[in-house]
């Protein structure tokens, strides 16, 4: 067994190297696209509300498996979007579905986490800023959003854990991140359990470095926490 592992672990890293780029990608894309949401989804204008909260209940209400199968296998059905200069190298692409298809997952749920964040800031702060003269736009960019960042963190670091395990899914439309190459290993070898809890190892030490990476990153922003 051990054998085996030893020959192709090469392959194992390959497959986690491209999990990295997929997770790192979805969770830059997924906070860009969640605080305009999130933004919405507080908005006084109802339509503009209703359309963010239609949002956040389709991305959260189903699965993303399927999500990923209408993006990758659905949009291919019009010939419309065949035709566009967004399918040549990039929606034919199994590696950008995925990523469109976490990312506007994962923005569902981080405009959740930020609007709790968001209401979470102590009003005396608000009305300190507005009293000092500070415009509603200044008075976001300086105190309610770095507040709200440091509020929703933990939150938000689950989030990313959620993602490195949901991106296992990509691995449906053939891309050959960590669980595809397992997969390709295991019928190469007829070694399941070797292969699969070798695989599991290194997902768990990756979620394992990432809740460490926001512990310290919580240190950082909340020194108040662990005084």
């Amino acid at each position: 067994m051990v054998e085996v592992l030893l020959q192709y672990y090469p392959e194992f890293f390959k497959g986690l190297r491209l999990t990295l780029i997929l997770v790192g990608l979805s969770v830059c894309i997924g906070f860009l696209l969640s605080l305009p949401i999130a933004l919405a989804r507080l908005s006084n204008i109802r339509p503009v509300r209703r359309l963010a909260k239609s949002y956040i209940f389709f991305f959260r209400g189903t699965p993303m498996l399927v999500q990923l199968f209408l993006l990758y296998y659905g949009l291919s059905q019009f010939e419309s979007v065949k035709e566009s200069i967004l399918w040549k190298g990039f929606l034919e692409s199994p590696f950008w579905c995925a990523v469109i298809a976490i990312s506007f997952n994962s923005a569902a749920y981080m405009a959740e986490i930020l609007v709790g964040g968001i209401r979470a800031v102590p009003r005396g702060q608000i009305e300190a800023g507005l009293a000092v003269g500070m415009s509603a736009h200044v008075l976001f960019w300086r105190i309610t959003l770095p507040q709200a960042i440091r509020i929703a963190l933990p939150n938000y670091s689950n989030e990313v854990i959620f993602l490195v395990k949901s991106s296992a899914l990509a691995s449906t439309i053939t891309l050959m991140d960590l669980t595809g190459v397992t997969r390709t290993l295991v019928s190469k070898t007829y070694m399941p359990v070797p292969m699969y809890l070798f695989a599991g190892l290194l997902y768990i030490s990756l979620n394992y470095t990432i809740a460490k990476f926001f512990k310290i990153l919580e240190r950082w922003l909340i020194p108040q926490r662990h005084a």
